[in-house]
């Protein structure tokens, strides 16, 4: 049996597939981040009462306030943990994917696995970052 961990490896590495290259370019251009970040608010809008997405917000929203903190200069990340960042990010604003969003329930199970798996892999410099932004209160 394939363990949850194998799964989400083989998930991210699939996402990676699709978006990689994008994730790399845009994180490259400042505007680009910014217009992400503005199509990831607008579908938590459009899909936020779905309960998938409901999941995915918390996450979602560490990773947008991550972004803006690297790259206002106020708290860096990695390049590698930044590319998997605007991974997850790229990944959840895209219609195209594994499981297209169109299919309601299931189309978001992909998305939901694709951040969660960034949030797992990323996790110690998410909690650096929570305990900085703590301390800028």
């Amino acid at each position: 049996m394939t363990s949850f961990k194998s799964k989400s490896a083989d998930t991210l590495e699939n996402a990676k597939a699709l978006f990689g290259k994008k994730a790399e370019a845009i994180g490259r251009q400042k505007e680009k981040v910014a217009e992400l970040i503005s199509g990831v608010g607008n579908k938590i809008l459009q899909v936020g009462d779905n309960p998938r997405v409901k999941k995915l917000i918390e996450p979602i929203s560490v990773f947008i306030r991550m972004v803006k903190a690297h790259f206002n200069g106020s708290h860096k990340m990695t390049n590698s943990t930044l590319g998997l960042v605007l991974l997850a990010l790229i990944y959840f604003v895209s219609p195209i994917d594994m499981i297209p969003d169109f299919l309601g329930f299931f189309g978001f199970a992909d998305d939901l696995s694709v951040v969660l798996a960034v949030y797992a892999k990323v996790k110690d410099e998410i909690n650096q970052f929570l305990d900085w932004e703590r301390t800028q209160g």
